[in-house]
C-alpha cells in the first residue's frame, strides 16, 4: 500500500493590517501547515503533495521564509518528500529573479515541479534533479508524478499537449487549476469536458486553486481528480465551505481518498436588517441584538473573523452609525480579530412635494468625494475618475491585504 496526504492553497503570510492582533491572524495559516505536517507524520505517508498557493503572495518577508522552512523540517527530518506546484499567488513576475518557492526546492524543502516546453508548444517533463531543485517529474514507489502549476485562463486548450508528454503508467498529476461548475474561483478554470481527457492518462488529478474542496467523475462515475480547499479560511465568503485535506491510499492501483476535516478560524458574515430605525441609537441597538444572536450559535471561544452588512431605509443620516462605533460595539460583544463593516443603509427623506427620496450610504460618499475634488480646479472634467480611484484604494485598505506598491499602482502617473 502506497499512502499519501494532498492539500493545496495554503497561503502562508496571509494576514490582515487593519486586524486587533495582525500576528495572531498570520499564525492561524502556520498552525495549519504544522498540523497537516503533524498528520502526515502520524500516518507515516509515503509523500505530501501541495496543489499551489503555498504562499498568499510571490514576493513575502523574508520571516514568512524563515517560518516556512521551519514548519517544513519536520518532514524533511522524517525523509517524507513534499512535492508543490506553483499557484497564481506564488508566481513570481519578474523571472530574472529566483522565486521562494525555487529556493525551498534548492534547499531540499519541496520538491518544485514545474515542466519545460519544446519548440512547438509541447510540454516536456524532465525528472526532478535534487541537486539543481528542478524538474517536471518524480517517480515514487512506482508512482509518477507529474507537476503543473498554474497556466492561466486557457488550461483547457493545454490538456492534449499534457497528455501527449506522458508516456508512463500509474501516473498522478499535481495541476493548479479550476474546473467549471465545481470552483468558485472566477478564473483559471476550465470546462468539464476540456478536463476529461485527464482520466485517461492520469489515476489520479490532484487539483489547488478553488478554495472548496470537490470531486470530479468521469461519465462512468470513476473519480478521477480532487480538489481538496483551502485548509485555513483565507477570505469572505468561505464560511460555508468544509475545510480540509485528503488523506490518500492506493493498493492495486486503486486510490481511496479520505477527507479529513481541519479547524479554522470562526468566519461570520452577517446581514444586519435595521429597516424602519429612527435614530442612531435606536439601530445600534439592534445592531447589537442581532449580532449577538447570531454569534450565539457557535460555541468556538477563538476570535473570529467578521463581515458585518448593513441594510434597510432609516429616517437618519447613515453616517451617523459610523465604522468605530459599530467597531467598540462590536469590540465588546465578541472582540473579533478582524471585522469588516459594508454599510448600504439608505437615507428615506421626502421631496417638497411629499416624494420619498431614498439615497444610499455610497451615494452620498460619491457626492461628498465628488465636492471636495471638484473643488480643486486641477482636477477639473476628472472628478468621477477620481472619486472611483480614491474609493477603490479605501476598499483595499479597508481589506487589509494590499502592499503600498500595489496601492500605489493603482494611482495614474500624472496623479
Amino acid at each position: 500500500m502506497i499512502t499519501f496526504l494532498h492539500t493545496a492553497d495554503i497561503h502562508l503570510g496571509k494576514t490582515y493590517r487593519t486586524a486587533a492582533d495582525e500576528t495572531e491572524r498570520y499564525e492561524d495559516f502556520f498552525r495549519m501547515l504544522a498540523g497537516i505536517v503533524a498528520d502526515a507524520i502520524a500516518e507515516q505517508v509515503d509523500f505530501v503533495l501541495i496543489g499551489g498557493d503555498l504562499f498568499h503572495t510571490g514576493q513575502i518577508l523574508p520571516r514568512t521564509f524563515a517560518r516556512t522552512i521551519e514548519t517544513l523540517q519536520a518532514l524533511k527530518d522524517a525523509d517524507i518528500p513534499c512535492i508543490a506546484v506553483e499557484g497564481n499567488h506564488d508566481w513570481i513576475h519578474r523571472r530574472d529573479s529566483i522565486s521562494w518557492m525555487e529556493a525551498l526546492s534548492q534547499m531540499g524543502y519541496i520538491r518544485l515541479l514545474r515542466p519545460s516546453r519544446t519548440e512547438d508548444g509541447g510540454y516536456r517533463f524532465a525528472p526532478f534533479d535534487p541537486e539543481t531543485g528542478a524538474g517536471g517529474h518524480i517517480e515514487i514507489k512506482g508512482i509518477h508524478i507529474y507537476g503543473l502549476g498554474y497556466i492561466g485562463t486557457q488550461a483547457g486548450n493545454h490538456v492534449a499537449r499534457i497528455c501527449e508528454a506522458v508516456t508512463t503508467k500509474h501516473n498522478l498529476l499535481l495541476f493548479h487549476v479550476g474546473v467549471w461548475s465545481y470552483s468558485p474561483v472566477e478564473i483559471g478554470n476550465m470546462q468539464p469536458d476540456e478536463a476529461l481527457p485527464l482520466a485517461e492518462r492520469f489515476d489520479y488529478v490532484a487539483l489547488g486553486h478553488g478554495h472548496k474542496p470537490y470531486i470530479i467523475s468521469t461519465p462512468e462515475g470513476r473519480n478521477y481528480a480532487f480538489n481538496p480547499g483551502a485548509p485555513e479560511r483565507v477570505n469572505f465568503g468561505e464560511e460555508k465551505y468544509d475545510k480540509g485535506y485528503y488523506l490518500v491510499r492506493v493498493e492495486d492501483g486503486v486510490y481511496c481518498h479520505e477527507f479529513r476535516p481541519t479547524s479554522p478560524r470562526p468566519m461570520l458574515v452577517a446581514t444586519i436588517d435595521l429597516d424602519g430605525a429612527g435614530n442612531a441609537d435606536q439601530a445600534l441597538e439592534s445592531f447589537r441584538n442581532q449580532i449577538s444572536e447570531k454569534l450565539s450559535r457557535t460555541d468556538d471561544l477563538r476570535r473570529p473573523l467578521l463581515e458585518v452588512r448593513l441594510s434597510g431605509r432609516v429616517a437618519f443620516h447613515p453616517f451617523e452609525l459610523g465604522r468605530e462605533r459599530l467597531r467598540l460595539s462590536l469590540e465588546e460583544i465578541c472582540a473579533p480579530l478582524h471585522v469588516e463593516i459594508k454599510n448600504h443603509l439608505s437615507l428615506v427623506t421626502r421631496s417638497g412635494n411629499g416624494e420619498e427620496i431614498k439615497r444610499s450610504l455610497a451615494e452620498i460618499e460619491r457626492d461628498v468625494l465628488g465636492e471636495l475634488i471638484s473643488a480643486n480646479s486641477s482636477y477639473k472634467g476628472r472628478t468621477d475618475e477620481l472619486v472611483g480611484l480614491a474609493l477603490a484604494i479605501r476598499d483595499q485598505v479597508m481589506k487589509g491585504d494590499a502592499e503600498g506598491e500595489e496601492l500605489l499602482g493603482l494611482l495614474p502617473r500624472e496623479v
